[in-house]
């Protein structure tokens, strides 16, 4: 049938299906309440494609019974493309998506890490499959009913989606509005479908009646259906030709009142009671296949013949052994409508169909009783359940496994809550609550994962699960909700498992230090320090790192820091030869360096966690990773390199579900724009204050509002020298690492303001820092702010500070910046030619950082010194974007463009695009040339 009213819309769909036969493709998501003709809107746009053997033309879709079977629809999406070009990709992605698809057995070890690995691989699979496809000639791929999508599936394809934009590749989405379930898209292109128009109604109406109607009747009924397709369609076949034309009047109540599904639920009960059982088999099943469907139909003594009175309705269509609706809502009306008596049954029968044949079967009664799957079985077998059943609850036992060693967190989830449920013994009900808690958390649910970890705990008695479950409570707390909630719950949890299990206790509490070291202390009456018993002889040394970390953060709680920098120098030196891969054991490591200001040390210790983290393809410790990272490169002054980092995090915590993780990079992104006097610096101001204000962000809440006010404070300072405003966002930063990687601006605004008490005040802790650490930075730093506020003896304290700070590498900000500090002081006590040796090398720094406003100070008091400061050279190479920067970063480390690929979660030719713009803006034309290159 043609499609009516939709010029404007069908435009919009050409324009992207062509752009993606010029090798820019993109992303469309078509939604609109059910039944405004999504669905006729795509298979309209794809039709000619597919007798085009120039285009390759890929389907799926969204089906409500298959929400927990992960990977369901991006298996039936990419079914053609895996057996063309599955050794196109990396063998690891190939791998990953087989396990996901059930054609491979798991090789993982079922740990978290490695289950978020493996989830991410199929992702990059997906992509480059995709892509790879591509590089034969065009790929439209159309995902009808995008709600009911399985979570895994749905995440698949929309990291996929954000990065097709450089490919041959269309992606159409349809989603449906205002149901049970949405299709989160975020910020993909969307096309919203609303109601035909009065012209467009008659033109329907008439094309599906054959006859004449009244552009009176046409409106009515578009007042009737608010301008539905699907309602309008169905109206021809109840309404007389009478009543159509107008000559005689509209029934009082149209059959499409109750809904649109109504239609289909009146059809479908004029059919005989096989019929009927058949249909609702059909709804029930959501693998598609006739032999499934027909085996199920035999358990339940349904006539071989209904399937033709069936296929008569007009309700499904049967095509090379694929049973399939007319319409979504068909599926939705039929099982809605079934008694839940009918239902339980239904599920029982298909739970039998998808039971394995027996070994000694032939291949022909196999395929006669359906086929095995166990995921499908457990979860009808779970339907099927009225009472508790152990047999159950193993088979989604399994099922969750199998989810969870994919990374389908939230399809594990599912079938542990479920397998709670059927479960008779509460220790048994505790751990899987406990389990689904955990995959809950991983999928980036806290609220759910909050509330399964609390009915867990009412269940549980053994310490060790109940120790496991109170952690994993305050985790969710201490990350995304109350700090001081968090504390308390894993120090209440160590003191009730420490005479059970006192290593677990130690790590709990030392989890509890360092939520204490950001700000978190309860107050409770039960102390981290209490659990630091050494371990014993011949313990793992791992137990005696983690005593160390409990100790050195309780020193750094206490402002101990001579102690604090002791403990943590031995233990840095110690676990160099641990294996300190652990995903508990390595980020507290690298926290504790923040902590004191060991710069090599927490850089070392993130950058192998994100090193790590990029092999095994978990992008959560890849978002965490590189936001330290950049923490560290701000610090050090590799702001560019700060820059990617922070865009790949921004991207991954949107992707990933984790927009609370998102915050921190946004918020050094605008400190590094406050530090530019950049134009983006406004715009973030805005979008991190909202971000703050929106949501808890647990832990890193103390440090993202410094950085917020940090930022703020170099804006005041350097907008117009508003020493008051700018001392007064300096004085509210509250945390330690931020203190003291700010210490020379609040010094000078302290000074500035007027605010003697306070510099001297800072400049003491800075001083009592450096002796307690002896990091250079640290001394740099005590020197500099020492000089602002003692000017007697300024010349001594500068020079301290610059012998302090190392001729390269180590904190090139700040070192430009005593420079520049003391070549004022020198201008200004009338030494103009020492002075100007100060101000060229802090220019040369500033302008390099692209640190304008600095660089515009410094070059004002190289001219007040007799001296023309040199302009900067406009033929310079561009700057990097931070992709091309992460991607230059890569090659530079002699991987080859695939390899970046899967380092950086992207697809091969996008890297190629990069780098192509690398080699253009730096000059280089070669890869020797560009790792010889520096670039931040």
């Amino acid at each position: 049938m043609r499609i009516h009213g939709r010029g404007v819309e069908q435009e919009q769909i050409s324009a992207l299906l062509e752009s993606a036969r010029a090798g820019t493709g993109g992303v469309l998501v078509v939604r609109g309440e059910p039944g405004v003709g999504k669905s006729a809107l795509l298979a309209d746009a794809v039709a000619p494609l597919l007798v085009d053997p120039g285009v390759t033309v890929l389907r799926t879709q969204g089906i409500q019974s298959e929400a927990p079977l992960p990977f369901a629809a991006l298996q039936r999406l990419l079914r053609p493309l895996m057996c063309r070009h599955a050794d196109d990709i990396a063998a690891p992605q190939t791998h990953a998506l087989r396990v996901a698809f059930g054609e491979e057995v798991d090789d993982q070890d079922g740990s978290p890490s490695a289950a978020d690995g493996d989830r991410f691989r199929v992702f990059l699979g997906t992509l480059n499959l995709v892509s790879a496809a591509a590089d034969t000639q065009p790929v439209v791929a159309v995902i009808d009913d995008a709600h009911w999508l399985d979570e895994a599936s749905a995440a698949a394809l929309l990291f996929a989606a954000r990065r097709l934009n450089l490919e041959r590749v269309a992606l159409l989405f349809g989603a449906r509005d205002g149901d049970v379930r949405t299709f989160d898209a975020g910020d993909l292109p969307t096309l919203l479908l609303g109601g035909l128009d009065r012209t467009a109604v008659g033109d329907l109406l008439a094309d599906r009646s054959g006859g004449v109607v009244s552009p009176e009747v046409s409106a009515q009924l578009l007042a009737a259906t608010g301008g539905n397709p699907l309602a309008l369609v169905e109206l021809p076949e109840v309404l007389t030709a009478g009543q159509l034309e107008g000559s005689a009047p509209l029934p009082g109540r149209l059959p499409v009142t109750g809904g649109v599904e109504r239609v289909f639920a009146e059809r479908a009960g004029r059919l005989g009671p096989d019929a009927q059982r058949l249909l609702l088999i059909a709804a029930t099943d959501d693998s598609t296949e006739i032999g499934v469907i027909r085996a199920a139909a035999r358990a339940l003594g349904v006539d071989p013949d209904a399937l033709d009175e069936v296929e008569r309705s007009g309700l499904v269509t049967v095509t090379d052994g694929v049973l399939e609706m007319r319409h979504p809502l068909v599926r939705s009306a039929i099982y809605t409508g079934a008694t839940t008596v009918a239902r339980r049954a239904t599920h029982q029968a298909l739970a039998d169909a998808l039971t394995p044949a027996p070994v000694a079967a032939s291949q022909a009664s196999a395929a006669l009783s359906g086929r095995a799957d166990p995921d499908r079985r457990a979860w009808h077998r779970a339907a099927a359940a009225e009472e508790p059943d152990e047999s159950v609850v193993a088979d989604l036992d399994e099922a969750a496994a199998r989810a969870h060693r994919r990374g389908a967190h939230e399809a594990a989830a599912r079938a542990y809550e479920r397998a709670s449920e059927l479960t008779i013994d509460t220790e048994g009900r505790a751990r899987r609550l406990y389990l689904a808690a955990r995959c809950a958390w991983l999928t980036g649910q806290p609220v759910r994962a909050r509330g399964l970890s609390e009915a867990a705990l009412v269940h549980v008695t053994d310490p060790g699960l109940r120790a496991d479950i109170a952690r994993l409570r305050a985790r969710v707390e201490w990350n995304t909700g109350s700090v001081q909630l968090g504390h308390r719950m894993v120090l209440q949890a160590a003191a009730e498992v420490a005479g059970h299990d006192p290593a677990r206790a130690r790590e709990m509490a030392m989890f509890a230090a360092a939520i204490a070291a950001f700000g978190g202390d309860s107050g409770i009456d039960v102390r981290p320090l209490d659990f630091a018993n050494p371990p014993g002889p011949g313990a793992p040394a791992r137990e005696q790192a983690f005593a160390d970390l409990l100790i050195g953060l309780d020193h750094v709680v206490h402002d101990r820091w001579n102690d604090a920098a002791a403990v943590m120098e031995r233990l840095f030196a110690t676990v160099e030869v641990l294996d300190a891969d652990d995903q508990d054991l390595l980020p507290n490591l690298g926290i504790a360096a923040l902590h004191v200001g060991d710069d090599a040390a927490a850089f070392e210790y993130h950058r192998r966690l994100l090193s790590r983290a990029r092999d095994t393809g978990a992008m959560v410790m890849v978002l965490y990773a590189q936001s330290r990272l950049a923490l560290t490169d701000v610090a050090t002054g590799a702001w560019s390199s700060a820059e990617a980092r922070c865009v790949e995090a921004v991207a991954l915590g949107e992707e990933t579900g984790q927009p609370v993780l998102a915050t921190m990079p946004k918020a050094l992104q605008l400190l590094i724009a406050a530090r530019r006097a950049s134009e983006a610096y406004e715009p973030l101001l805005v979008e991190v204050e909202a971000a703050l204000g929106a949501q808890a962000v647990g832990i890193l809440d103390g440090i993202c509002r410094d950085l917020v006010r940090w930022a703020k404070g170099l804006h005041a300072w350097g907008s117009g020298a508003k020493p008051t405003a700018a001392f007064h966002q300096f004085g509210q930063i509250s945390h330690d690492i931020t203190k003291r990687m700010a210490g020379v601006d609040r010094v000078e605004t302290a000074v500035a303001a007027g605010q003697d008490a306070a510099a001297r005040l800072w400049v003491d802790d800075l001083a009592t820092f450096a002796d307690a650490t002896g990091h250079a930075w640290a001394r740099a730093a005590a020197a500099h702010a020492l000089a602002l506020v003692d000017p007697d003896r300024a010349e001594e304290h500068f020079a301290a500070a610059l012998a302090a700070h190392p001729n390269s590498g180590g904190r090139v900000f700040d070192r430009a910046r005593t420079h520049l500090a003391y070549g004022e002081w020198l201008r200004r006590n009338r030494r103009r030619v020492d002075a100007r040796e100060q101000l060229r090398v802090a220019l040369a720094t500033f302008e390099d950082l692209d640190a304008k406003s600095w660089a515009d100070r410094a070059a004002a008091e190289l001219r007040a010194s007799g001296e023309t400061a040199r302009k900067r050279d406009d033929s310079e190479p561009l700057k990097l974007t931070a992709q091309e920067l992460a991607v230059a970063t890569q090659v530079q480390q002699g991987l080859s463009n695939r390899e970046v690929a899967a380092q950086l979660f992207l697809s091969p030719r996008t890297v190629d695009f990069h780098l192509r713009n690398v080699f253009a803006k730096t000059g280089v034309t070669s890869r020797v040339e560009l790792a010889q290159l520096a670039l931040t």
